[in-house]
């Protein structure tokens, strides 16, 4: 991990990132891996905790507020009171020792790695008009962070839009994922756009809404079949009524 975060100290926008890894056995053979993860750079600062990877908390620091992403079904877990301000609270810390490893890290070279993986997809199954969540993950880059850019049927939208802080994967690369908000509607196109240093142009990956309407579908296809299947049975019993009939 050091190694990693060493390597991540010199970039363009440099951006300072504190990973603690807390193992919690519950029983002999059960061993859980829960991470806490504070990052800042310059003009920006995140806060995260996840638990086998999957993000439970992050601070939003433009809303002055925690955020549980995950649905309430799935994560009925809540950190006491106060952890948001500690997570301000850690930010002016990170942002004094980004100073300090600023001036030791400076003559370290870059190594860099473009993004393994980028997609985009619906958090819920998609009902038109009901609110929901497209999540764009990135994985498999260094270094941290990257840039994620949303549009709606080719306009830029930064409404509704958040990310969360570069995830360290064991290999020394990072994941990231960036949430956009919004309501579907049928013929609505999204798009999510990532750009990296070792990118020349941004990676972009198209979601349009496609809800099937009742009564479309497997419904005609069967009720087509079965209309054929009357008439094919209708002709056989004329036929073989006139059939009799001639002999």
């Amino acid at each position: 991990m050091m190694k990693t975060m060493m390597k991540s100290m010199k970039m363009s926008e440099l951006l300072l990132i504190l990973s603690c890894v807390l193992c919690v056995s519950f029983c002999a053979k059960d061993l859980y891996e829960d991470l806490q993860i504070a990052g800042c750079s310059d003009s920006d600062g995140e806060e995260m905790y996840t638990l086998e990877g999957e993000e439970l908390w992050y601070a939003d620091f433009k809303k002055n507020r925690g955020v549980y992403p995950l649905p309430d079904f799935s994560n009925s877990f809540r950190y006491e009171d106060g952890t948001y301000d500690t997570a301000v609270a850690n930010q002016q810390i990170c942002k004094d020792n980004l100073k300090k490893v600023r001036n030791a890290m400076k003559d370290i070279p870059l190594e860099s790695d473009p993004p393994s993986g980028h997609t985009l997809y619906s958090r819920d199954e998609v009902e038109l008009g009901v609110q929901n969540t497209l999540i764009c993950h990135v994985t498999g880059f260094f270094p941290a962070p990257v840039k994620v850019y949303w549009t709606k049927n080719g306009k830029n939208v930064t409404e509704g839009t958040s990310i969360n802080v570069p995830y360290p994967n064991k290999d020394g690369s990072y994941s990231q994922s960036s949430r956009l908000e919004f309501t579907p509607q049928q013929g609505d196109m999204y798009s999510c756009s990532v750009s990296h240093p070792t990118l020349s142009q941004p990676l972009t990956r198209i979601w349009d809404v496609e809800v099937q309407q009742p009564g479309v579908g497997p419904a005609v296809f069967c009720g087509l079949g079965l209309t054929i299947g009357l008439l094919g049975v209708a002709a056989g019993t004329f036929f073989l009524i006139k059939g009799n009939e001639c002999s």
